[in-house]
């Protein structure tokens, strides 16, 4: 192993492509830190760093016999670096869009569920109204639905407005606390 520390990158190249496992080990050795270093710079995870640059010596090992470098080593590793680092950083940003789209699909699954809790509030409100006595139902519907005060009330069905008051009180309370008892059943 010591005599490969002194050959020239050409020349472990040349014995790489005879599948010289030492002078992988070498070229390994020789690159391994610089690789990482540029990777690591590049990406947030130094995990992810990790795995470009093992994945350069994998496809460099892999490669070894059909091997066609025209440049120096250093620049086909770093060259190598700088491509698989694009192909993370991108498989990173399609991941965060697809996680972004699935949050908002949540939004939308929320919205849908706080449609569907409107819709049984106002089915409650309505079967309480429902339940209360005729002339209270009556006020209630007069005040809250057609939009009545209560001196009008009072006039059109010709009774006071205190009994208009007594009337919306019960209502209100009757339904207060009927909704709060549904509304503790959701929760």
């Amino acid at each position: 192993m010591e005599q490969y520390k002194n050959f020239t990158d050409i020349e472990l190249v040349a014995t790489l492509k005879n599948s010289d496992k030492t002078a992988f080990a070498e070229i390994y050795n020789r690159y391994w830190d610089k690789l990482f270093s540029i990777a690591g710079h590049k990406l947030d995870q130094l995990e992810d760093a990790e795995e470009v640059v093992q994945n350069i010596f994998i496809s460099l090992w892999n490669r070894r016999a059909t091997l066609n470098i025209t440049s120096t080593l250093n620049s086909y590793l770093a060259v190598s670096v700088k491509y698989r680092v694009i192909k993370v950083l991108e498989k990173q940003y399609h991941k965060r869009k697809y996680a972004d789209s699935l949050g908002q699909g949540q939004r939308l699954d929320d919205s849908t569920q706080e449609w569907l809790e409107f819709t049984e509030l106002k089915a409650q409100l309505e079967q309480l109204v429902r339940g209360l006595p005729d002339k209270c139902q009556l006020v209630y519907r007069m005040s809250r639905e057609d939009g009545f005060s209560q001196k009008e009330i009072a006039k059109k069905l010709d009774i006071s407005e205190k009994t208009v008051e007594a009337h919306m009180g019960k209502a209100l309370k009757t339904i207060r606390s009927g909704l709060n008892i549904f509304i503790s059943m959701l929760l």
